[in-house]
């Protein structure tokens, strides 16, 4: 059950069971704040904004959950639950109405985009504000990184998973934070090696060949959330790694077609653009969202009040 405190200065870990699931998710900031949603990506968890909620916590109340199995929320063997971005992101539809919110500025990186890009079509009412991180919607993002994959999305046989399991190594797990990054000193290896201790649990690799599989109906879905983008046109601050590998620069810009009045910088670095280029996006972050007419509301005076 969700706890009934409000939140206080500092990042709380807590517990929420959504649909009969354990959901481990990171909240801080005055409870009655504007909600902004942290959703992360492969092959990480809300760790990944370990250092990013405590920059925010004065003005927002930030919540970052696990997905279902990343991180310390539930990781049901495959079979008892549908891995998929669809169940995802239900999972966290849930645990927002759980927690009383049904207005956010959501954050999206990697796997967090199909899945909230989801809540976005299932509530585009809901959502004020969007920061788009090396969050894929376009194919012109998805380039040779990505044949592998292709490859098993048209046959998901034995020989097609074999190719992809060194994706699940601890060396695939380094480069995707490395790669890309001009000062590798800037990157702390206890972030991978947090990643791969979850990926390295029993059974897991099953899990993540599920998602990756599903991953093929976030492409389809692409139509539909460029729909969304030109309906709604939500606010969107775009902050790319122009080094990284798996979702390449094209992929950024082409969100201009459909929101034009979209902010974009791209950063000197990779994927996990947040472990290195903090110091620069903290700062735009807080611009971004401070002039926006809902997450810019909390004053000094309301977070003094909320801690």
């Amino acid at each position: 059950m969700v706890s009934a405190s409000a939140p206080r200065p500092g990042t709380h870990h807590r517990t929420a069971t959504i649909a009969g699931l354990e959901i481990f998710y990171r909240e801080a900031g005055p409870a009655d704040a504007p909600v902004l949603l942290l959703l992360h990506g492969f092959p990480s968890s809300s760790h990944m904004y370990r250092n990013l909620i405590p920059a925010l916590e004065d003005t927002y109340r930030v919540i970052a959950p696990d997905l279902p199995g990343f991180g310390l929320s539930a990781a049901p063997p495959l079979g008892s639950y549908e891995y998929s971005f669809a169940a995802f992101a239900d999972v966290v539809d849930g645990l927002l109405a759980a927690l009383g919110v049904d207005r956010y500025a959501l954050y999206v990186m990697d796997y967090g985009a199909p899945t909230g890009f989801r809540l976005a079509l299932k509530h585009p009412d809901r959502i004020t504000a969007l920061i788009v991180q090396n969050g894929n919607a376009y194919e012109e993002g998805m380039q040779d990184f990505w044949a592998p994959t292709r490859a098993l999305w048209a046959d998901n046989s034995e020989v097609n998973r074999a190719a992809m399991l060194p994706f699940f190594t601890q060396e695939s797990t380094r480069f995707q934070y490395v790669a890309g990054v001009r000062d590798e000193t800037r990157i702390d290896p206890a972030a991978w090696l947090h990643d791969q201790l979850f990926l390295d649990r029993p059974g897991n690799h099953a899990i993540q060949f599920a998602i990756i599989y599903d991953y093929r109906t976030n492409v389809a879905l692409y139509p539909a959330i460029h729909a969304y983008f030109r309906a709604s046109q939500p606010p969107t601050l775009i902050l790319w790694g122009r080094n990284d590998p798996i979702f390449s620069v094209e992929g950024a810009e082409a969100f201009l077609r459909d929101l034009p009045q979209a902010e974009l910088h791209l950063l000197d670095t990779g994927h996990f653009a947040l472990e290195d280029k903090a110091d620069e996006m903290v700062p735009l972050i807080r611009d971004f969202l401070g002039r926006q007419p809902v997450t810019g509301a909390a004053t000094s005076a309301d977070t003094k009040e909320g801690a």
